[in-house]
């Protein structure tokens, strides 16, 4: 499991290059996969929403842009370099976004009360958890019953599409992005996570373990990536 220190230190070093190089490595589509994301929450029409590892912030932005104003969007990271990017571009809004804050938290511990929430994302944090059932734990403690937990994340691609894609992985990505953001290590590191990280079902099945019902996996992009969702159960 990752070390919790490390990567908090890691994200702090690349946060004001973390934007630009994810866009550059995934050729733009993680744009797209927040889109996903942020339509299948939309379609359980939540009061308030906590996005999890916010990191610099896109995903909260995204919820705002195609949520009613209303909806109350929080975005919590421990890492407050990124946060303090996230702060950045909501400024830079200029008042576009009154219904997103951001807070420093651990979200293995999260500082929320029970049953606070409708609906629960985290965007390609779920494999830095130290500890990952405690975190879908968490989650699922603050979600009221009925809410909804929605998960993107990196996942095990199709076979045939395996070494093409580790290749990239190992070879190309670090290179690229060491060139970008001046730290090689740590997308040594995001290789090294995404390569260990479980498949599709292993995690469906970790959900079920934390007590979510419901539970779905869509593969993305030649299963490079997976939308899970899943409900707490209302009783």
């Amino acid at each position: 499991m990752p070390d919790p220190a490390a990567v908090q230190s890691m994200f702090g070093r690349i946060a004001v290059r973390y934007d630009v190089a994810n866009r550059l490595l995934s050729g733009g589509l993680d744009v797209w996969w927040r889109r996903r994301l942020v339509a299948a929450v939309r379609r359980g029409n939540p009061r308030d929403v906590l996005d999890l590892a916010t990191g610099s912030g896109d995903v909260a932005f995204a919820l705002a842009r195609m949520l009613p104003r209303e909806t109350a969007i929080l975005g919590l990271d421990f890492c407050q370099p990124m946060l303090d990017q996230a702060e950045v571009k909501k400024a830079a809004a200029d008042g576009r976004y009154p219904n997103v804050t951001f807070r420093q938290g651990d979200g293995l511990a999260l500082p929320l009360p029970d049953a606070s929430f409708d609906a629960v994302t985290i965007s390609f944090g779920l494999r830095n958890l130290a500890d990952r059932a405690r975190g879908l734990r968490e989650m699922r403690r603050v979600l009221r019953p009925g809410g909804q937990i929605v998960v993107l994340e990196f996942s095990q691609p199709r076979a045939w599409f395996r070494p093409l894609y580790y290749f990239y992985l190992r070879r190309v990505l670090p290179r690229v992005a060491g060139w970008m953001t001046g730290d090689r290590a740590a997308y040594v590191y995001l290789n090294d996570s995404i390569e260990q990280f479980p498949d599709r079902a292993a995690i469906a099945a970790e959900m079920r373990a934390a007590g979510f019902a419901d539970v779905q996996a869509v593969p993305l992009t030649l299963g490079t990536v997976a939308l899970h969702s899943g409900r707490k159960p209302a009783s």
